[in-house]
């Protein structure tokens, strides 16, 4: 039997489009209560019509820490606690023929980093109501090797990778589990615009499906699917692969800009 989520109170952001969005649907249908977040709140409200006896509505942007500082009071409002928080919300933006463009690097972080730091910090207090709460976080594949195009998008996944691992070594005295979760490619309307073949590529509902089935398990590190993920990390372990196989072929790259 496949092993469920039930009968519990969790946060998702990200939940109006993509996997964010599957699985709050998701998890509302296996009997819990899911406060659903995003910046759209059409796209929520018409996520909580499929479930509305389960799912709350709270619409916010995780990368506008003004907004952010309200949240706290407002999950509240909801609910006394929390049991899970799975904060999906985040964005990619690629840098072509190496722009360096800061106001793109910064919107990437905001979202994919700084959003998740603002998520934690505002669940903490009620997560701490709960006997056994968990804590986890959508990362991505790309940050276990450097990718050409990806400086930005990588870089805060990296970053997340490292955050969310301190804040593990931090409360590991403490009940609340931290989980990253590591997916390759999925349909989403982000990966929609990639110009580019994506292997393995997955729906958001077989990803929720995923993730919900490792959660379960209590893994720290949930990475899928393992077609990708096991190449992925091997050629992480020895880099020297990685660049002199694999990047030459991805790169679009032939010369230096002329300033």
């Amino acid at each position: 039997m496949v092993k469920q989520i039930r009968n519990k109170t969790l946060w998702v952001t990200g939940a109006s489009s993509g996997i964010g969005r599957a699985l709050s649907l998701r998890l509302a249908r296996h009997d819990n209560i899911v406060i659903a977040s995003g910046r759209r709140y059409e796209a929520l409200a018409e996520l909580q019509k499929h479930c509305p006896e389960r799912i709350r509505v709270l619409d916010c942007d995780v990368a506008d820490d003004d907004a952010m500082a309200a949240v706290p009071e407002r999950l509240g409002a909801l609910t006394g606690h929390l049991d899970m928080v799975v904060a999906c919300a985040g964005t990619c933006e690629y840098d072509d023929d190496l722009q360096l463009d800061g106001h793109s690097y910064r919107r990437v972080f905001d979202a994919n980093f700084f959003g998740v730091v603002n998520t934690l910090r505002s669940a903490l207090p009620l997560l701490g109501a709960s006997p056994a709460p968990v804590f986890a976080a959508l990362g991505s594949l790309s940050s276990v090797v450097p990718f050409p195009r990806a400086e930005a998008y990588g870089s805060s996944k990296a970053a997340l990778d490292y955050f969310l691992g301190a804040v593990r070594a931090d409360l590991c005295r403490t009940a609340l589990k931290v989980v990253l979760i590591r997916p390759g490619f999925v349909r989403t309307p982000l990966t929609e615009r990639n110009d580019f073949a994506m292997p393995f590529l997955m729906s958001a509902e077989q990803a929720a499906e995923r993730i919900e089935l490792e959660l379960c398990k209590g893994r720290s590190t949930i990475d899928f699917p393992r077609r990708l993920s096991w190449p992925l990390r091997f050629l992480g372990s020895c880099k020297a692969l990685w660049f002199h196989l694999c990047v030459p072929k991805l790169t679009r790259i032939r010369t230096l800009r002329k300033h």
